[in-house]
Order: structure tokens, then sequence, then C-alpha cells
């Protein structure tokens, strides 16, 4: 048998170990529970809308509002070369004087052609009378009288291609007298006084500028984004067009857009718009480029930061704050930056709240502990005007 006394010392050495062993168990459960990850705090944003103002920017072709080529309709030496290049002139006013003497004579020669047919017509005429006596007292026959008056309607026919032919000469005497078609500017004078000049050849260019028009060009999206939407029912953004010179310099006079092609290009899917400036100064010139910029007004218009969105594979997202503190990937469509935001054309609700900066640290499902950033605050960090 084993006695009580002999137990009681073992006991005590088991209660012993087991104390400290039991401590050490529970300072490390302590030490774990420490090591939890804990929420970290992002800085968020609602979805707000305002009311904005979006600027277009197009490549622009100008053009003079009337742009012909005086060319030569009849040869000769060049005799005169009344205006000189860049000069402005006036519909009617003589600009070059092509050696007239040939023509003249031609003029001359076509004009006794036609006296001559004219008296040929007057002799067949008198005959003709002679001949309707000679028949009437039978001197002759029927025969005779069909005869004269076939060599009237001959006669007849000399005259109406004589005046054909004088009206033909003075057409080419008055050509050798070229004249302005309208008011414009004269181009380039490539000829000297003393050139032969042939038919058709190129003497100058003349352009009136006095109003120019713009072309450019705007995708089929953007057409019907923009354009279809605003002709009819917002004068100002067709009648306030902006035009940005090649310098850089905002023209001085607002334009207006008047009209647009009837069908897109194939190669290009872009439909060509025209828009009209007046040009009192002549500062703008026929070929010369510049950029339309247009302003669309958008009311309530949904905003976010660019820097919450990722674009993964042509898509964007954002991370959105649910009621539970986690994060969910939001997909959204944007139509157009304006400044440091992305105006939202769906995906997004207003008053939707946003992870606002770190979205590269943050994980699909995290749980975070919110900063709400005013809109006071946002607006002051981030520009909304380009």
């Amino acid at each position: 048998m084993i006695s009580v006394l002999s137990v009681a010392p073992s006991l005590r050495n088991i209660v012993a170990l087991a104390l400290p062993l039991a401590a050490m168990v529970g300072c490390q459960g302590n030490r774990n529970a420490d090591q939890l990850p804990q929420p970290e705090e992002y800085p968020v944003v609602k979805v707000f809308s305002r009311d904005v103002n979006i600027p277009l920017e197009y490549v622009a072709n100008i053009q003079a509002r009337q742009n012909v080529e005086i060319r030569a309709r009849v040869e000769g030496y060049l005799e005169e070369i009344l205006v000189d290049e860049g000069k402005e002139v006036r519909k009617g006013q003589l600009l070059f004087q092509i050696n007239d003497a040939e023509y003249k004579a031609e003029l001359t020669r076509a004009r006794a052609n036609l006296i001559a047919a004219e008296a040929e017509a007057k002799s067949a005429t008198v005959e003709l009378e002679r001949v309707k006596l000679l028949v009437n007292r039978n001197v002759v026959t029927k025969t005779e009288l069909d005869l004269a008056d076939a060599k009237l309607e001959i006669a007849r026919s000399r005259i109406e291609q004589a005046r054909a032919e004088e009206t033909a000469a003075a057409i080419k005497l008055a050509n050798t007298s070229i004249r302005s078609p309208f008011n414009g500017v004269i181009d380039r004078i490539p000829f000297k006084v003393g050139s032969l000049i042939s038919e058709g050849t190129l003497l100058t260019t003349l352009s009136d500028i006095e109003t120019v028009n713009a072309y450019f060009h705007v995708s089929e999206v953007e057409y019907l984004e923009n354009f279809r939407r605003k002709r009819g029912t917002d004068s100002s953004f067709l009648s306030n067009v902006e035009l940005i010179l090649a310098d850089g310099d905002p023209y001085p006079l607002k334009g207006r857009i008047e009209t647009m092609e009837s069908e897109f290009e194939e190669g290009t899917g872009a439909i060509a718009l025209r828009a009209r400036f007046r040009n009192p100064q002549h500062l703008l010139k026929h070929g010369s480029t510049g950029k339309i910029l247009l302003q669309d007004v958008r009311a309530n218009a949904l905003l976010i930061p660019q820097k919450s969105a990722v674009e993964i594979q042509d898509k964007n997202y954002v991370f959105l704050l649910n009621d539970n503190q986690t994060v969910t990937m939001k997909s959204f469509t944007p139509v157009a930056r304006v400044g440091d935001y992305y105006l939202v054309g769906k995906g997004l609700n207003e008053s939707d709240q946003i992870v606002y900066e770190g979205i590269q640290n943050i994980r699909e499902g995290m749980v975070i502990v919110p900063k709400l950033i005013t809109q006071e605050q946002l607006l002051k960090d981030n520009r909304l005007t380009p």
C-alpha cells in the first residue's frame, strides 16, 4: 500500500510544473491575438453632380468663301498686268490685258461677212419678187419660183451664220480683257508682261476672305453624343464657336456652325462640319489651319476624381464602399475628362462612396476604415477646369 504521505510531494511537483506551462500558453495566445491585422484607414469620397463645361477640340482647315482660278480664255501675248500680288480688287476691275489686235481683225472680218450675207439676202429677195411676176404672167414655170425661194432661204441662213461668227469674235475680243468676277484678294502671279499665254493658262487665284469657312471632322460617336442632341435645342453651342490659330492664340471673333455633310466618310467613320467666321481684317487666309473649340455644357453631370479609378483591359473600375465597410470593384463608363475628373456616363450613382486614394493596395472584399473627404476639400485638391 502506498501511503498518502508519499504521494503528496509528487502532486506538488506536478502542479509546480503545470502553472508555468499554463502561463506560457496564456501569454502565447494573447500574443497571437495582438498580431491579427487591423483594418486600415482609407480616404473615401462621394460621387457628386455639378454643371460643367466640356471643351471639345477639332483640327480645322480654313478656306475662303470663294476661291477661284483666273485662267486665260484666249491665246496671245500678255500685254498688261494691272494688279499686284496680294492686293485687294473689286468686282469688274481689269486685272490682265492680252494683246487684242488679232481678235479685233477677226471681229472686223465677221462683221463684213454679216454685211455681205445681208446684202445677198436682199438680192435674193428682189430676185424672188421678179420671178413671182414672171410666173404670174406664165413667162417662166413654177420651178423657177421654187428655186428663187430656196436661194433666199440659203441667204438668210448665211446671215445667221455670219451673226454667230460675229458674236464669237466679239466674245474672244472681250476675253482679252480679264476682269475680277468678285471682290477679293489676288494671289501669286507667275507670268510677266510679254509672256505668251495659251488658252486655259492659270494667271492667278482670287480669294474672297471677308468671311471664311472652317471645316472639321467629328467621329460618329461624338456626333451622336454632342451634335445630334444639340442641333435645334442649344443655339449657343452652334453659335459660340471659337477658333484657335496655329500659334495657339484665339481668334478674336466667334463663329457659327452652319451645316454638315450628309454622310460619314467610309474610311475614317467621321463626318465633316462647316463653321463660318467673319474676317474683316483678313487675318485668316485660304488654306490656313487651326483648331475649333466648342464648349459642351452638361447639367448635373456625375463626377469622380481620375486618381480614384483604375483601368483594366480597356475597362474602368473604382472601389465602392459597402455598408459593412468592405470594398467591391465596380465598373463604370466615362464619357469625358474634365480637369482632374471623369464625367461618368453610367455605372455609378450620386452619393455612391468610393475609395479616393491608395487603390493600388486594396483588394476585393477588403475591410477598411473610411475617412470621408468633403466635396470642398476634393475641389480644392483637384482641378475642375482644364
